[in-house]
């Protein structure tokens, strides 16, 4: 009877949980993921030895911390991806809750670890950063409260969203870490966009954004150096982003060859924000565009499939976890050939580090329970029904 009505799959009665998830999951963007988590492992094997020797380690040591992270991480994606949206989102209310009490405490108990930002607790074993726990859970909690503000007397979700979003920027300038307050601003924007934004509202926001930055560059040493460097038509070449260029430019289309490169042997963060640049250089243009199209693919497959669904907060919260993965890529790879400027950023399951690769699989995992297949969820099914 379902079928007849909404012209979709029913629920199969008594299918098991696993069976149900595997049939109803998007299984080309498991697939990209899981192929950009092998290509981490590649890069890494050839990016972090010269690291591990200069600090006396094990030369495979960050490589198998890689691993472990890796796994913690596939382990959460799987795991999340199998949740309701439902449950999706209370455990997102109560990530973001303990996430943000986290970002309040950085600035009394937080380490920078000499890096001039003061976004990680230190735990001895490894370091935390609430900032990348904190996005998608912001996400999911934003989307509820804008798609909360379409039912007749709902709360004003948009403006507390909004308030939400001003107050997480803040907090996050002040480490100072204008990356990944970037990331939240934007993804907030594109929700608050498809959720019906008008444009001089949009326009408005884009003129406080301008302003912000103006703000920043003459009060933040941190930031100012970062844009003069980024403006300045002179590449130092002993900086990370004069390696990076030369190690783009000599890779050429096919590389120089696996384990060949230069680079790492120069790059502090050859391994986590540069390794693009290791890629570039070992294995060339061909391996780059092939990772530039794996993130394409995710992005556009999850968004296609959320432009089917009627539930607006699925629509809302799956497009602003997919924007904001998307985004930090294209920040990432950006600023390696010098389109942006230095961001201290990640590229997702790609470069090393704990808290971004376990919180990104908590998103893309979040992403693909949004993006499962669920009878009675596609919003094409109203045009039909109005057309019979």
């Amino acid at each position: 009877m379902t079928e007849m009505v909404y012209g979709t799959v029913p629920v199969q009665s008594g299918e098991p949980v696993l069976s149900r998830w595997w049939r109803t999951l998007d299984k080309w963007t498991l697939s990209c993921i899981l192929i950009l988590f092998g290509i981490g492992i590649l890069l890494g094997l050839a990016a972090s030895p010269p690291l591990a020797e200069r600090n006396g380690l094990g030369a495979f040591h960050y490589v198998q911390r890689q691993a472990v992270f890796g796994g913690a991480a596939l382990a959460a994606m799987l795991l999340t991806s199998m949740m309701t949206p439902q449950l999706v989102r209370r455990l997102a209310v109560l990530g973001f809750l303990v996430s943000f009490v986290a970002l309040c405490g950085l600035p009394f108990f937080g380490t920078d670890f000499g890096k001039g930002a003061t976004r990680w607790y230190s735990l001895g074993f490894a370091s935390l950063q609430p900032s990348e726990f904190l996005k998608p859970g912001f996400m999911v909690v934003a989307a509820w409260l804008m798609a909360a503000s379409f039912q007749i007397g709902g709360p004003p979700g948009k403006g507390l969203s909004f308030g939400l979003m001003a107050v997480i920027c803040i907090l996050l300038a002040m480490q100072p870490d204008f990356g990944q307050a970037a990331l939240v601003l934007f993804g907030w924007g594109v929700m608050y966009f498809v959720a019906g934004a008008p444009m001089y509202l949009l326009t408005g926001l884009a003129g406080a954004v301008v302003a912000a930055g103006t703000l920043a560059y003459n009060s933040s040493e941190h930031f100012a150096r970062r844009i003069d460097g980024f403006l300045n038509p002179e590449i130092d070449p002993r900086t990370q982003l004069g390696f990076a260029t030369n190690a783009i430019r000599e890779g050429g289309f096919f590389g120089v060859g696996v384990g060949e490169g230069q680079v790492k042997w120069s790059l502090p963060d050859a391994h986590t924000d540069f390794i693009i640049a290791v890629a570039a250089e070992e294995y060339g243009l061909v391996l780059v565009l092939f990772i530039i199209a794996l993130y394409a693919g995710i992005v556009l497959r999850s968004l296609l499939r959320l432009m089917r669904e009627r539930d607006p907060f699925i629509r809302l919260a799956g497009t602003g976890l997919a924007a904001g993965f998307g985004v930090q890529a294209m920040i990432n790879l950006g600023v390696a050939v010098r389109l942006l400027p230095a961001k201290g950023m990640t590229l997702p399951f790609v470069s090393y580090g704990g808290s971004s690769l376990i919180a990104g699989g908590i998103a893309v995992g979040m992403l693909l329970a949004f993006t499962r297949t669920r009878p009675q969820g596609e919003i094409d099914d109203i045009f039909r029904g109005q057309k019979r």
